[in-house]
Parts: structure tokens; sequence; C-alpha cells
């Protein structure tokens, strides 16, 4: 049985930023930018009034500042508001079919705060918990969310964990505490997916990652097994029932997979799963000016991953249309955009909107492309004209701000 839990926590306490290459501190660098500026954008939703309203105002002088109010916060206080912050608009960056900047970086912005950490030691712990959680996912064949598992919630229990226990500059054998700790503080469902609770998810693992290191520093303990197990973290998790824990390989500090993999960025505040048909619907707009009375029907061809996650096919409130290929579809042809101004209960509840859900027509496919997302190989978009034309956009690979399509600076701020 391999000894994964030990060689990870070996791997954070060990790391320096001096092991990150180049194209390591620019992923880093891009998650934690982009995560503080959905952050501000996501502080005034109503899930994150609520939510900060729940937690008190600490007089100490390890908390630290709640986004962007500056008010002061016990720190595992502040990585549960932030956190739910940075991914109530479901703006947040993408990578390892999860989120792992909406939950690192509240994380490592409040634990860091508490300890004065630097901006280097910031990036080397966002390193440290993305190779973490990459690691664990290496090792398992199947994907969370077919098992309805939030990816975010679960594995980024972990990467919380680790980045905060580089924080904190602990061994390695409190670090695989720390990362035991958390293992049991996993938890997110699919099926709360566009509703309040999924930004909770959020919230809550960061929490966990700062509580576990700090319960881990003061000497508290758990399994040093707990990922290979038999009764442990990747078999309880399991999608597939066969994780790799005999004869998987770890080269965590190798295959440096934060530069490989990196970090993808979201163009719409909208599940990624519909990113890719969102830029083919777009084009199709654009290149033919389509009005809504031009087109019969829109078909779109996906993976059944991305189905499972696109549950709301009449979605009634901006929340819910966030998981809804058909109205990701719909507000692409009516508004030539998908953006907040869309995603809104107002937006949703047109009547031109609700009538063109039905004109969306999807078909899946079960194959999944190579690489950490579990999505058809490409998302295909046509449309069929009021003539009876059909309009066929190229298949889409890689959605625009992906790691393999970076979007400008001006496209970035825009």
């Amino acid at each position: 049985m391999l000894d994964i839990t030990r060689q990870t926590a070996n791997f954070v306490a060990g790391l320096k930023l001096s092991d990150l290459s180049g194209r390591c501190r620019e992923a880093a660098r891009t998650g934690i930018i982009d995560c503080v500026g959905v952050m501000i954008a996501g502080a005034a939703e109503q899930p994150v009034r609520i939510v900060s309203a729940m937690v008190a105002a600490s007089t100490q002088n390890d908390g630290a500042p709640e986004v962007p109010s500056g008010r002061n916060l016990a720190a595992p206080d502040a990585a549960l508001v932030n956190g739910v912050a940075a991914h109530v608009l479901d703006y947040d960056d993408v990578a390892l079919a999860g989120h792992p900047s909406t939950v690192l970086v509240p994380a490592i912005l409040a634990e860091g705060w508490s300890l004065d950490s630097s901006g280097a030691d910031a990036l080397a712990a966002y390193a440290a918990g993305y190779e973490v959680w990459a690691q664990v996912i290496a090792l398992e064949p199947g994907h969370l969310h077919e098992r309805g598992f939030h990816p975010t919630a679960v594995m980024g229990a972990l990467a919380t964990a680790a980045a905060c226990a580089r924080l904190r500059n602990l061994d390695s054998t409190k670090t695989a505490h720390a990362i035991a700790i958390a293992a049991s503080l996993a938890s997110g469902l699919v099926a709360n997916f566009g509703t309040m609770t999924k930004s909770l998810h959020a919230g809550r693992t960061a929490q966990s990652g700062v509580l576990a290191a700090r319960l881990a520093d003061q000497g508290f303990t758990a399994s040093l097994d707990v990922l290979e197990h038999q009764t442990g973290f990747l078999r309880a998790h399991s999608p597939s029932g066969t994780p790799e824990i005999e004869n998987g390989t770890i080269d965590i500090g190798r295959n440096w997979r934060l530069a490989d993999l990196g970090i993808n960025v979201k163009r719409y505040p909208t599940c990624y799963a519909t990113h890719r048909s969102i830029d083919a619907m777009i084009d199709l707009v654009k290149a033919h000016k389509l009005k809504p009375d031009d087109v019969k029907e829109i078909r779109v061809h996906t993976g059944v991953t991305q189905r499972l996650m696109l549950r709301n096919t009449n979605p009634q409130t901006g929340l819910e249309a966030k998981f809804s290929m058909e109205f990701a579809m719909t507000a692409a042809l009516i508004a030539g955009r998908v953006g907040l101004s869309e995603l809104t209960d107002e937006f949703v509840s047109r009547p031109d909107v609700g009538a063109t859900f039905a004109k969306v027509r999807c078909t899946t496919t079960d194959e999944i492309m190579p690489g950490d997302q579990p999505f058809a190989p490409d998302d295909r978009v046509s449309v069929v004209l009021a003539s009876g034309e059909v309009l066929e956009h190229a298949p889409v690979v890689h959605a625009k701000g992906s790691w393999q399509r970076p979007l400008s600076a001006r496209r970035t701020a825009g």
C-alpha cells in the first residue's frame, strides 16, 4: 500500500517558493488575483450577508479582515465569510474538476494575515494546496460529481489544510495530522448546486483548513494513513470503487500539475460546464445577427457529467440559472451575452426567456477529455433556423479564459 498521507505531508512541509517554476508562480498569482476580485464582487450578495451577520467581530490582534469591509474577524471566521463571498457568484476560476482558488485563497488570506505572512509565503501555500489536491485526484479514475460529491468541498478540505500547514511552517508529522483532520471535515453535495449552500461549501472548506492546521499545530492528532487506509479518504470518496492505492504513482513535487493544468479563468458567472457551449452560441449569434424569432431550435452536444451538473432545465431564479444549459443558450441568444445582468430573478422570469428554454435540445456523450475536467472531448452547438437552415459551430475544446486560451488583460478586467 502506498504511503500517500506521509509523502504528501513531506512535500508540503519541505516546499519552498524557489521550488516553483515561473509557470507555477503565474498560475498561483492568477488564482489569487482572480479570487480576490470575485470575492469583492460577491461580498454584497444575500448569502454572504446572512453568513456575515452570524459571525461576531473579533477584538483579537491575530484576527483577519472580512473583505472588503475590513471588519476584524477571527481567522477561521474570516475564511468562512470570504469563502462564501468568493464562490457565491460562481464567477471564480476552475481547475482540478473544481474551484481551488475559492477555498485556498480565503484560507491563505485569513491565516496569512494572522501570521503576518509574506506574498512569497502565500504563493508557496497556494502551490502546496493545489498540488495535494491534484495528487489525490490523480489516484482516482472516477469523478466525484458522478457520486454526488462537490470536489471543491471534498478535495478542497485537504488542500486548504495543506496550504495553512505550509503557512504555519508545520513539520511533516503535524502537516500529516492537519491533512488527516481535514479529511474528516470534507463534505459537499452536487444536489445543492443552484442554491445558497453551494457557496457555503467554499466558506466551510476554507474555514476547515484553517482549523485543521491550527489544531495540528497544538498537538491534535488524526490517522497518519488517512488517505490510503481501507476505511480512509480515498476509498470512502471513490466513485469508481477502485482508487489506485496499491499501484498508483506518487509524484508530487516532481510532476508539477499547477504548471501543466493551471487555472481556468471564467468569462461567464455560470457553471463551467456551460462555458464552451456559451462561446459557440455567442459566436453564432454575432456572426449571423440572430434574433430569438429567427431560431426554431438550439442543439447542444455535451458530456454526461456536464449534464449532471446542469440540473436545472427550467430555472426559476438567478441562482438556479447558473446551473442550466437551457438558460445559458437562451441568454446568449436573447441578450448576446451571459453576465451578471442576465443572472437575476427578473431576467430569468421574463416570458420570452422562459419560452426560449423549450427551444434548447441537449444530447450527451460519455466520452471524457484528457486532463482534469470531467467534460466531453468537446462541446458542439448548432442552431436550426425558422427557415429550416442549420448553422453549425466548430467543436469547442477549450473555453475562452482557460489555461490553454487565456484572456487578455483587458478581457480579464472587463
